[in-house]
């Protein structure tokens, strides 16, 4: 099953496409203080809810990058609707094939819930640093253990313990490569279950009235596999944090 098909089902009732909620992402924006001359640039924007909020309060410019073709028409008709006179541009592609005309380019740097894009937390920290102005702000939203995770359940995830780090680790990673943290916003275990609460929603709803979908019993089980492990082992061992360095 084509893979954006089974994330854009899944997704289809989630603003924020990771586990956090909206008071959260206020929190951060009200953290930035940026000037109304600021640049943003958001990679994997999803449906842009966290860079729409951003110019809705400071009046930036803004770059919005993600690859899937649903979340940036979606993405695209919240900056129609809510920021339309905003100097905003989309991009459908791949974030680790972004590239820019100068280097240190913006004044805020965002990626939220996809390290996987330059494979890893501190991959993608290196590849927003090289963006960001001197002085300027990245804001990274990372998965953390809480405990050492089973190893059965790493087996059949598909990935080792190295995948993630803990919290100490994802803000040690940031300072050894001479950022500043400034703020962590840590996600509470309602976050995560409604995140993964409204996959089971949605897919469940999308088998239900696509009978005839040829790709429904792969979809069904791969849905079956992913809550089995969120319920018997992930929601123990998996905790996640916005982590706001500055450059």
């Amino acid at each position: 099953m084509f893979k954006w098909k089974n994330f854009d089902i899944v997704h289809k009732y989630h603003e924020i496409i990771n586990p956090s909620n909206p008071e959260k992402l206020d929190r951060l924006v009200s953290l930035l203080n940026l000037p109304s001359d600021a640049s943003v640039l958001e990679i994997a924007t999803g449906k842009g809810e966290l860079i729409t909020k951003i110019i809705e309060k400071y009046g930036v410019s803004g770059v919005a990058v993600d690859l899937s073709p649903d979340f940036g028409r979606l993405a695209q008709d919240r900056f129609s609707e809510r920021i339309p006179d905003a100097d905003i541009t989309f991009l459908e592609m791949d974030g680790a094939e972004y590239q820019l005309e100068e280097p240190e380019s913006f004044d805020l740097t965002l990626c939220l819930g996809a390290s996987w894009i330059w494979n890893g937390h501190k991959g993608t920290l290196e590849a927003l640093k090289a963006m960001t102005k001197p002085g300027g702000f990245i804001a990274v939203g990372e998965p953390f253990w809480t405990k050492d995770p089973d190893p059965e359940f790493l087996e059949r995830a598909g990935y080792g313990k190295e995948a993630f780090g803990t919290h100490f680790e994802n803000v040690q990673t940031g300072e050894e490569l001479g950022l500043s943290l400034l703020y962590t916003i840590v996600s509470e275990r309602y976050d995560w279950d409604n995140y993964y609460n409204l996959w089971w929603y949605a897919g469940e709803e999308y088998i239900r009235q696509n009978p005839d979908d040829p790709d429904v019993p792969e979809f069904k089980a791969w849905l079956e596999d992913a809550k089995e492990q969120y319920f018997r082992w992930e929601r123990d061992v998996m905790g996640w944090s916005i982590y706001l360095f500055r450059k």
